[in-house]
C-alpha cells in the first residue's frame, strides 16, 4: 500500500531512524529530575530534584543559531550546531544567576536525513551534558514545499531556577565595581549574515581555502560557540561578588554590557583590555573595514562580561582561566556622564546605563 503522506514529501519512517540514532545521546543528559524515556509528548521534570528553595524562580530563554547553518550546509557538518543552540539558550539563563534543568529542541527540515538529523541532536546534547541541562524533549518537522531539500532551521527553549534573593541583574551594580571579560571561542553564532556579505563581496565561496583565514572558510568559521554555564556557576557557588552577567551576543560589547547596568552607571571598556582573535582581523581585511565598525555586530573575542566586586576580580579572572576560558579587566563603572552622546545607553527595550569602546585594538 502506498503512504500518501510519503508522496507528498514527508517520510515519518526516516524522522524514526533519527529518533532511535539520537536516542543514546540525549539520554546520557538525564538525571533524576527527568521522568519518563524518549518520545513522550511532553517532558516531565520533577522540581523537587533540583533541591530546596525558599523562594525559587524559573528562568526560561529561547533562541537559534541564525545563519551559520549555511556554513554547516556548505561542508555537510552538522555535528558542531547543536553546541551552538546550546550556548545561545543555556548561557542566557546563567547570566541570572540561574541553575539550567532542561532543554527542548525544534528542527524544521526541508527532508528528513535521519544521520543529519542526529547529528544535530548529537551535538545538542553533548553540549547539554557539559553545561547540566536535560534534553527532556524536541521535535523534527518534515517542511517539503516550503523548505529545499536539504534546508533546515533549529530553535530551543530551557528552563533554570534560582533563588528570589540570588537573582543577578542591574540593581546589584554599584560605582567602583569592575568589569571581567570571558573570551570567546570566535563568532559564536551571532553576526554570520556579515560575514558571508564579506565572503560574497570578494566572491568566496564558502568551500574555498582562503590563506587570510588559515583554511577552508567554513570550516574556519564553523567554530563552535564556547559555553560558559558551569564555570560561572562555580563562581557564583565560590561566593564571588558577581553582580550582573551579559552575554555579548547579537548586538556587540556595548550594547549588552549597558543592558545590565542602571541608567545612572556608565562603562568605559578600553581596547587594549584583550586580544581580538585573528578571524575578526581576517574577515575586517576581507571586507575592507575597521574593526571598529564591526563593535555592534561580532563579540571581537569576548563572549561574557562579568561584572563583579573590585575585591573579587581577580577570583573571577582566576576561576575562568582555570576552566580554560581566558579572562581580564577590561573597566570600571562609574558615574554616568551628563552628556552621554556617543555612548551607547541600554538596547533591546532594556533603559540601562552607558557603555562605550575607548582606544585602539592591538
Amino acid at each position: 500500500m502506498t503512504d500518501p503522506y510519503a508522496s507528498a514529501g514527508v517520510d515519518t519512517e526516516a524522522g524514526d531512524r533519527a529518533v532511535e540514532l539520537m536516542k543514546a545521546a540525549v539520554s546520557r543528559t538525564h538525571g533524576p529530575g527527568v521522568l519518563g524515556g524518549v518520545g513522550g509528548f511532553a517532558g516531565l521534570f520533577d522540581l523537587s530534584a533540583a533541591g530546596a528553595y525558599a523562594k525559587p524562580l524559573l528562568a526560561t530563554s529561547t533562541d537559534g543559531v541564525g545563519t551559520k547553518i549555511a556554513l554547516a550546509r556548505a561542508i555537510d557538518k552538522h555535528d558542531t550546531i547543536g553546541q551552538d543552540l546550546v550556548g545561545m539558550v543555556v548561557d542566557d539563563i546563567v547570566v541570572v544567576g540561574a541553575k539550567p534543568l532542561f532543554m527542548t529542541d525544534y528542527i524544521a527540515c526541508g527532508r528528513v536525513v535521519p544521520e543529519r538529523i542526529a547529528d544535530i541532536v548529537r551535538g545538542i546534547a553533548e553540549a547539554c551534558e557539559a553545561t547540566g541541562t536535560a534534553l527532556v524533549g524536541g521535535e523534527t518537522a518534515e517542511h517539503p514545499g516550503v523548505m529545499e531539500p536539504d534546508d533546515y532551521d533549529v530553535a530551543g527553549a530551557a528552563v533554570g531556577i534560582v533563588e528570589a534573593d540570588a537573582v543577578l541583574g542591574a540593581e546589584r551594580v554599584g560605582e567602583g565595581d569592575v568589569v571581567v571579560a570571558m573570551a570567546s571561542s570566535g563568532l559564536h553564532s551571532n553576526g554570520f549574515s556579515l560575514v558571508r556579505h564579506v565572503l560574497a563581496e570578494r566572491r568566496i565561496a564558502l568551500t574555498d581555502r582562503v590563506d587570510e583565514l588559515g583554511g577552508v572558510a567554513a570550516e574556519v568559521l564553523l567554530e563552535p560557540t564556547r559555553l560558559y554555564t558551569l564555570p560561572l556557576l562555580g563562581m557564583l557557588e565560590q561566593g564571588l561578588g558577581i553582580r550582573a552577567i551579559s552575554h555579548v551576543t547579537g548586538g556587540g560589547i556595548a550594547a549588552n554590557l549597558a543592558r545590565v547596568l542602571p541608567q545612572r552607571l556608565a562603562v568605559e571598556i578600553d581596547r587594549q583590555g584583550w586580544q581580538v582573535p585573528a578571524v575578526f582581523d581576517a574577515l575586517a581585511q576581507l571586507g575592507d573595514f575597521p574593526l571598529t565598525d564591526a563593535e555592534g555586530t561580532w563579540n571581537l573575542g569576548l563572549g561574557m562580561l562579568v561584572v563583579v566586586d573590585e575585591a573579587d576580580a581577580a577570583g573571577v579572572v582566576a576561576a575562568s582561566e582555570a576552566a580554560g576560558i581566558p579572562a581580564s579587566t577590561i573597566g570600571r563603572v562609574e558615574a554616568a556622564p551628563a552628556d552621554a552622546s556617543g555612548w551607547v545607553q541600554g538596547a533591546k527595550g532594556v533603559d540601562g546605563g552607558a557603555v562605550r569602546l575607548t582606544g585602539s585594538y592591538r
